[in-house]
């Protein structure tokens, strides 16, 4: 059976270069100062989703990000990799969404979408580390779902999944359709393949050609801005979907920051030293004076 399959992607922030201006006034991250990178363990999922693609002839994988215009970057890395098509959500309305807020964008987006059978997504992103925004657009959509999946296959509307738990794997079924969560110790994704690159290189978001960077040089070592245009009406797939909150019908309040009921405090970058290690043995009076120490610390309770 033919598969409509999307990707839940995400750009984010390098997290191994966080400095000072990480944090906005808000409380939100700077990801304007930070490195974007596509988060890798969407890179597996996106794997998984290819590879059911290549198992049931007929099947389309999408891939659907949220964020600033630059986010089309990922549709691109997407597609550059086997996707069909993607879907980028962008509006100041989406801006600073939590888990909450972001898994209620994501569905309402894969409600438009329609007929999906299958959503997969990272287990998690690198810049949350929470791991909720899967099984909560799980939720709100209704949906069964399966997380911590390496292997995933379909047969007779059925999804059966390898999932890694501690102390071995379980092997689980749901029936379609199904959100799944891919953990990092998958497949890795395969890389970006140069007939696509060179076919979907220029596939872009109206609003990222808005400010179109400088593509090539003058005599004079300046740079000019190529007007690639006439390429978009000749070529209708290098325009992706660009969605904003009108677009999904969605609910301006439980978006962005608006529907985030939860705030980012301070993001740091903290490296241990050896002179803060302290060795413990198995003893009560070891244990005892450790938990005293991270109560005093604030660290715990």
């Amino acid at each position: 059976m033919a598969l409509k399959i999307v990707v839940l992607a995400k750009q984010v922030p390098d997290t191994r270069n966080v400095g000072k201006d990480a944090m906005t006034a808000e409380g939100t991250v700077n990801r304007a100062a930070l490195p974007a990178i596509f988060n890798p363990e969407d890179l597996n999922a996106l794997e998984q989703a290819l590879r059911l693609k290549e198992q049931h002839p007929g099947s389309t994988v999408g891939v659907l990000t949220m964020g600033p215009p630059r986010a089309g970057e990922i549709i691109r890395q997407g597609l550059y990799r086997g996707a069909d098509t993607g879907w980028l959500l962008t509006d100041r309305l989406f801006a600073g969404a939590d888990t909450l807020a972001t898994s209620y964008a994501l569905a309402t987006a894969i409600k438009k979408i329609g007929d999906v059978d299958i959503v997969i997504g990272g287990r998690q992103a690198i810049d949350g580390d929470t791991a909720q925004v899967g099984p909560q657009v799980a939720q709100k959509l209704g949906l069964n779902q399966v997380t911590y999946a390496e292997e995933i296959s379909v047969k007779d509307g059925v999804a059966t999944v390898k999932r890694h738990i501690d102390g071995g794997v379980e092997t689980v079924q749901a029936p379609l359709p199904v959100v799944i969560t891919v953990n990092g110790s998958a497949a890795p994704c395969r890389p970006q393949n140069a007939k696509l690159v060179m076919k979907y290189k220029r596939a872009s978001c109206p609003l990222e050609r808005q400010s179109p960077a400088p593509s090539s040089s003058t005599v004079d070592g300046g740079s000019s801005a190529v007007d690639y245009s006439f390429l978009y009406e000749e070529r209708p797939y290098l325009t992706l979907n660009q969605w904003s909150v009108a677009d999904v019908d969605g609910d301006p309040a439980q978006c962005g920051l608006a529907g985030s009921p939860t705030k980012v405090k301070a993001v740091k970058n903290i490296v241990f030293q050896a002179k803060e290690s302290k060795t413990l043995t198995a003893s009560d009076a070891d244990v005892e004076s450790m938990i005293k120490e991270l109560l005093n610390e604030k660290i715990i309770g």
